[in-house]
């Protein structure tokens, strides 16, 4: 027996969900709970989980750029340090 839990949602996160269920309904043919339309959702993210990777690599030039902002920022921190002290 599984055992079920409630989940409080927005209605217009529902209304989305209820969506999706009847797409998926239209799609197998067959009557979807809210759960599976929630699990059907779950893995299909899983699955494009390669471009998320594709979509948070490091763009050319980044390393140079991002040295340069801790460089830039360290000089801030330390003309802030001796602009505040008492």
């Amino acid at each position: 027996m599984m055992i079920m839990t409630t989940v409080a949602v927005t209605r217009e996160v529902k209304r989305r969900l209820l969506r999706v269920a009847s797409e998926l309904q239209l799609k197998l043919g067959r009557k979807v709970e809210l759960n599976e339309a929630i699990s059907y959702l779950l893995t299909r993210e899983k699955r494009r989980a390669d471009l998320l990777g594709a979509a948070s690599r490091s763009l050319p030039g980044f390393e140079e750029g991002y040295r340069e902002l801790i460089q830039e920022r360290r000089k801030d921190e330390g003309r802030a340090r001796g602009k505040f002290r008492a």
